[in-house]
């Protein structure tokens, strides 16, 4: 195998090898991901795609890793270890973190990864709740937003995402939730996979974080719609029950050992993240 920038890869092979693993992505997804990050393939001497890993960078000390994908027939080759070196190499000195799937923790345990939290992956077909009253208002995102959303981001992420922000935004629906004159929530929803995904989504208690959600639910009420999560319980992850969105699956979100990437203990009214940009972008 040879390894090689993913952009020269074409969009039809990529999305052909994240459909023989059955994930969701659609080529609009890859297109979206390809444009905002940074990535390598492993093709054969005839041009077949048989892995690929991709790293977005957030700032200017960490990275997320994801679409780190083999081909089932070489997956105990050791074509997933061999990217991984790379991008490891590729991103230093930044601090690197991941949301990994069940098949591929042993590979990253092995490389130096080491677990935080769990992720809750959940989906299915959103149905209407009860209306959630917020307190405060609430009101779609104005471009005159971005700084505070940025602000509120970087504290709860643990890095600077403005320039995914900006990028996201621009493709989605997005809510913030105001209260005394100061933007003390947001969150968006998008296309993606076979439905919706509502994320990122930053908020400083379950209450705010449900009022968030709940209108990009139930805007796509009878819709595929999927929302990934570290909440395990709560009122926000008892809304997700009730909208029709239980958990399907878990990942877990994983960094370098040297260089922890979430809060151990975030303080009382500090914002934090309730939805996922995705597993990739986190």
């Amino acid at each position: 195998m040879r390894i090689g920038d993913i952009r020269d890869v074409a969009l039809g092979r990529l999305h052909a090898l994240s459909m023989a693993v059955r994930w969701p992505h659609r080529e609009a997804d890859w297109e979206m991901l390809l444009g905002f990050g940074h990535g390598l393939a492993a093709s054969d001497e005839i041009g077949r795609v048989l892995s690929t890993a991709m790293w977005f960078t957030h700032g200017e000390d960490f990275a997320t890793m994801g679409m780190l994908i083999t081909s089932p027939r070489l997956q105990t080759h050791g074509a997933g270890r061999w990217l991984m070196e790379h991008v490891i190499a590729q991103t230093a000195p930044r601090r690197l973190g991941l949301n990994a799937t069940r098949a591929a923790q042993p590979l990253y345990r092995s490389m130096g990864f080491k677990d935080e939290a769990t992720v809750y992956q959940c989906q299915g077909e959103a149905r209407l709740t009860a209306d959630v009253k917020p307190r405060g208002m609430l009101r779609p995102i104005a471009p005159a937003d971005m700084d505070a959303i940025a602000a509120l981001d970087r504290v709860a992420f643990g890095a600077d995402r403005r320039r995914l922000l900006d990028l996201l935004a621009g493709m989605s629906q997005g809510l913030v939730l105001e209260r005394d004159g100061a933007v003390v929530g947001y969150g968006l929803c998008r296309p993606f996979g076979r439905g919706y995904v509502v994320g990122p989504l930053v908020a400083t208690t379950d209450e705010d974080a449900v009022a968030l959600a709940a209108p990009h639910i139930a805007a796509h009420a009878g819709s595929f719609v999927r929302l990934d999560t570290r909440s395990e319980a709560g009122p926000f992850a008892e809304l997700l029950v009730r909208a029709g969105l239980p958990v399907f699956d878990t990942v877990t979100t994983m960094s370098l050992a040297s260089s922890p990437w979430l809060p151990v203990a975030p303080s009382a009214g500090a914002p934090r993240i309730y939805a996922l940009a995705s597993h990739a972008l986190s």
